[in-house]
């Protein structure tokens, strides 16, 4: 696949500030001369004048034209009722075909995992998808998972999410033996839920060739203590909120300070160079981007409200996820993991 174009396939019109941001990503983009091919689905009237003014974008792009999107106040069921001809199904349509690679929209999430679900359907032995986030972290950046596609998940469907984790951290960060975390209320084995305590209880056999280091606490997400960090949909949302709160309190605390006085300002002066480096490593639109992970194709989800830096993120991590074999380290973990059912059945009995 190195010697081809890699061809993605996105959502033009989905995002709060599409298509103005969408263009302004693949602008930068285009700089990067990435081997890849856009499918642009979208209104092109508002994306051909863009395109015109920019040939290098217009050099890795091809519009798909439709007038129809998704609402980003859409409900989901209505969404898919709706779908066809709107420009997310346009998108998981040409993936679904096999002409794209990897899908990306900024659009609409609820609508945009049903109607992935529907259009690519569920990979083998997948029970759920789950909505992956990379998450900076003291040593660098750690993959979450589940963040909100499922209220709630059983120790079978954790160790899915494990092992589709660990095929999404090695296509993300080139780790090649990502080690993986259950994120818990404590270390010791006999805490947590039932269905954490059993997931432990499988990962821990090691049938399935991961590299499982036990219980995670909230903090060890951040300290990045392990690679990958996996719970169910309902607690790994409320964390991830949580860290994006949190990130702007204390961002609004350093604004706050540094322009109390003049003597803070001219302090802020001196350190521009620190904290420019300190503002990038805690903007969210530099680790924009989470995989649905457990659908036949890779869809890729942008932060709604992401900007042009935030969208040219989520572009970059689909050309790494889409050059890589992911969905074939899935499909291979998965078939080694249920034919080991007989074992797993007597572990969690």
């Amino acid at each position: 696949m190195s010697s081809e174009r890699l061809v993605l396939s996105v959502d033009a019109m989905g995002g709060d500030h599409a298509p103005g941001s969408v263009l302004e990503g693949l602008q930068q983009i285009a700089k990067e001369k990435l081997p890849l091919h856009v499918l642009l689905h979208g209104d092109d009237a508002q994306l051909s004048g863009f395109l015109k003014a920019h040939p290098d974008v217009a050099e890795i792009c091809e519009i798909r034209h439709t007038d129809l999107a998704v609402a980003m106040d859409a409900k989901p069921g209505q969404a898919l009722k709706a779908r066809k001809g709107t420009s997310m199904c346009n998108m998981l349509e040409s993936v679904k075909s096999g002409e794209a690679r990897v899908a990306v929209s900024a659009g609409n999430t609820g609508a945009l995992m049903a109607m992935s679900t529907f259009v690519l359907k569920r990979m083998p032995g997948i029970h759920r998808p789950a909505l992956t986030a990379i998450w900076p972290t003291a040593k660098g950046s750690s993959v979450v998972l589940d963040v909100g596609a499922n209220i709630e998940a059983d120790a079978e469907q954790l160790v899915e999410f494990a092992i589709m984790g660990s095929a999404y951290a090695k296509a993300v960060t080139g780790n090649n033996n990502p080690t993986i975390g259950l994120l818990n209320i404590g270390s010791e084995e006999l805490k947590g839920v039932e269905s954490v305590r059993q997931a432990a209880d499988i990962l821990k056999a090691g049938n399935i060739g991961l590299n499982y280091a036990g219980f995670v606490e909230g903090n060890d997400i951040s300290m990045g203590t392990t690679d990958v960090v996996v719970t169910d949909g309902y607690t790994g949302n409320i964390a991830l909120k949580t860290a994006e709160g949190t990130a702007k309190l204390v961002g609004g605390f350093i604004r706050e300070s540094l322009t109390s006085s003049l003597l803070s300002k001219i302090g802020a002066l001196l350190a521009s160079g620190s904290l420019k480096q300190l503002k990038n490593r805690i903007d969210p639109n530099k680790a924009n981007g989470g995989v649905l992970l457990g659908v036949n194709g890779i869809v890729l989800k942008s932060h709604g409200g992401a900007n042009a830096d935030g969208f040219a993120t989520a572009m970059r991590i689909a050309f790494n996820v889409g050059k890589s074999q992911f969905i074939e380290d899935v499909e291979a973990s998965l078939s080694k993991f249920h034919s080991e059912q007989p074992v797993i059945q007597e572990t969690i009995s």
